[in-house]
């Protein structure tokens, strides 16, 4: 057998994977409640668009103090966001807004809202109290309480049933609850605060729109008053 007549071994392609781009989650997707606060904002700044990211991580933070009915009481922080920030950009930053208001930071459920306030006091019984009147000041924390999330309140509740021997009051909770979210409520503020940086007028203009005069004129030279 001459090598001619040989038949020659088959070529094997190697295929190469190509790698995926890293596309960002959303912010409702990459949130853990059960994280501690720092590492809850970092996971939702992560998962933020990268425009998102840069122009966040290039805002200014400035801290002044707070003075109450009592004098001091503590510092209080406001971000602004960079200058030059586009239309385009303003409006990413709005509908992320959306997106985590209805989702991260929607309010609870008024069903699981009444039945956690209930829950909680019925560890911290109160005398001289009827079932009706219990259940009407359940209503009222229902409705202080509304504006929080399902995740917050639930937190709430667990920490002060833990770490308290007596019945919470309606502006305990709530300050709790501020404590609690406070970092998803701070970056929901930098997103607002970026959705309103473009300057007005910024959006672009409708192709379907004329101008009043360009059409005034033209109207003029169909009826021959003008050359």
């Amino acid at each position: 057998m001459t090598a001619g007549s040989r038949s020659a071994a088959p070529v094997r392609a190697t295929v190469t994977a190509l790698s995926r781009p890293h596309l960002p989650t959303s912010p409702a997707a990459a949130f853990d409640p059960t994280l501690p606060a720092p590492q809850r904002r970092i996971r939702l700044t992560a998962a933020l668009p990268p425009p998102l990211q840069e122009l966040l991580a290039q805002g200014r933070t400035d801290r002044r103090p707070r003075f109450g009915e009592d004098g001091f009481d503590g510092m209080i922080e406001q971000w602004f966001p960079p200058a030059g920030v586009t239309a385009a950009q303003a409006s990413l930053a709005r509908q992320t807004l959306e997106d985590l208001s209805g989702t991260v930071l929607a309010p609870a459920d008024s069903d699981h809202l009444l039945g956690r306030v209930l829950t909680l006091l019925s560890h911290f019984p109160a005398k001289g109290l009827s079932p009706e009147v219990e259940r009407m000041m359940a209503l009222d924390w229902a409705e202080d309480l509304g504006e929080y999330p399902a995740w917050v309140i639930d937190a709430a509740a667990r920490h002060w049933r833990r770490s308290r021997k007596w019945r919470p009051s309606i502006a305990e909770m709530r300050a709790l609850c501020e404590e609690l979210c406070a970092p998803e409520r701070a970056l929901a503020d930098r997103l607002q605060a970026l959705a309103d940086a473009a300057p007005r007028g910024a959006a672009a203009p409708d192709p379907r729109a004329q101008d009043p005069r360009a059409l005034a004129m033209g109207a003029l030279r169909r009826m021959g008053q003008i050359g």
